[in-house]
């Protein structure tokens, strides 16, 4: 009953009163922390290194930076080409009638090659001829009438001399009968004057003999030569003549004839190119780029994709054309099986040698005496971190190195722009 009440209550308990917990703070220490741990993540990310990508070892191309001797050299692609080549043009026009022979056989110096056609030539060989006839006919009459004036005015002479010795035998005998008183004073001076008369007279036809043999040498002479023109003309156009009939000229190879029968020619037009035997050289095109440092008595080496021929540069090309300078070797060596001309070669001209110094694969980018990005392995050839190198002077396969690396040092010379913006890259 007692606990009844107090359960109800009692007019006499005391009222309880209701007592408010403590404030709890550790929540918002929970939060402030989370906080501050949140931005401390955010920073160690923000200070880590953006992940490097991977590439395949497999697709890179990887060199060591050696020391030592290096060689410089340039190379460009070529030809063999005969050290001797006849070509044949065509004198005069014409059409081409026969073509016993093709491109590729031996000749011989007088063997027929084709045969041409001209009906014009013809013609005007034969009138070169005509006119000679006619010169040569006039230089006989011309020789025949000056020699028989020559003889005429000699028959002059020998009369006026005759009449002369008269005359001085009748003023000799009118002297001596003028002493004696028996001829006429008139009688003497007309012998005296017709002595004097003809003395002058064959003086006179004396200058005329001479005059004549003199002129006829030079009449002669003049005539000789038109005669000769006109032969030299005619021997001009029998070469015309015999040129329509196309020999080799020289012993060799019949390397082209590009014609067809029918066809019409032009003088000057190739009819066909001969190669005579010997010695083969190479002519190879260096870019102009690099041809620069090549001069005449470097050693050279000629790939015949049969085999290796060693030579030397015999002549340069004082001009580039479309951008590369053509370069002549002399072929030291025997030439391999098969070498034959206009055979495709590749070839290697040695500029010089350098010592003592380091010296790597040539990369796929960068050009000599430039600074370029070029990406070194690690110790554990894991990782290839982007290195600044100085780049000197270059040959056909290596370049060498002024700055940026050590001997020893393993680096990637492959084609690395799409990693440009990559520090380093990971190896798999």
């Amino acid at each position: 009953m007692l606990h009844v009440l107090d359960r109800l209550g009692s007019p006499n308990r005391a009222v309880d009163i209701k007592r408010e917990k403590p404030k709890s703070y550790r929540r918002y220490w929970l939060g402030g922390a989370a906080v501050l741990a949140i931005a401390a993540v955010t920073m160690a990310l923000g200070r880590l290194e953006p992940a490097a990508p991977s590439v395949e070892r497999g697709t890179l191309w990887i060199d060591t930076v050696r020391h030592g001797e290096m060689v410089r050299q340039v190379r460009g692609p070529g030809s063999l080409v005969p050290e001797q080549i006849r070509w044949i043009s065509a004198i005069t026009a014409g059409r081409v009638e026969q073509l016993p022979l093709r491109a590729g056989v031996p000749v011989t110096k007088e063997q027929l090659l084709l045969t041409l056609s001209n009906p014009d030539v013809q013609l005007q060989a034969l009138e070169a001829h005509r006119q000679l006839t006619a010169a040569q006919a006039q230089l006989v009459s011309l020789r025949t009438s000056l020699e028989t004036q020559r003889l005429n005015q000699q028959a002059v002479v020998a009369t006026t001399r005759s009449d002369y010795q008269d005359a001085l035998r009748v003023d000799t005998v009118a002297e001596s009968l003028d002493k004696r008183g028996l001829l006429s004073t008139n009688e003497v001076g007309k012998a005296r004057d017709k002595a004097a008369e003809l003395s002058e007279r064959m003086r006179i036809e004396h200058d005329r003999l001479n005059v004549i043999s003199s002129s006829i040498k030079q009449q002669i002479d003049l005539q000789q030569a038109q005669v000769e023109r006109l032969q030299a003309i005619a021997a001009f156009h029998d070469e015309q003549v015999r040129s329509l009939q196309v020999r080799a000229g020289s012993d060799g190879v019949l390397q082209e004839l590009p014609l067809e029968l029918g066809q019409w020619v032009t003088p000057g037009y190739i009819l066909a190119k001969v190669a005579q035997p010997g010695r083969l050289k190479a002519v190879l095109r260096i870019p102009e780029t690099q041809a620069k440092d090549v001069q005449i008595g470097q050693p050279s080496s000629i790939d015949t994709r049969n085999g290796l021929v060693a030579g030397h540069v015999m002549r340069l090309e004082p001009a580039a054309q479309n951008g590369t300078v053509t370069v002549e070797v002399a072929l030291d060596g025997a030439l391999p099986k098969g070498a034959r001309p206009d055979l495709s070669v590749d070839g290697t001209v040695e500029i010089e040698r350098l010592t003592g110094v380091n010296y790597v694969g040539r990369p796929a980018y960068g050009q000599p005496e430039s600074t370029v990005g070029m990406f070194r392995l690690s110790p554990n050839g894991q990782e290839a971190t982007r290195v600044n190198v100085k780049l000197g002077r270059a040959s056909v396969n290596t370049i060498e190195i002024q700055q940026g690396l050590s001997p020893g040092d393993r680096v990637i010379i492959s084609d690395m722009s799409n990693w440009d913006s990559h520090p380093r890259i990971r190896l798999r």
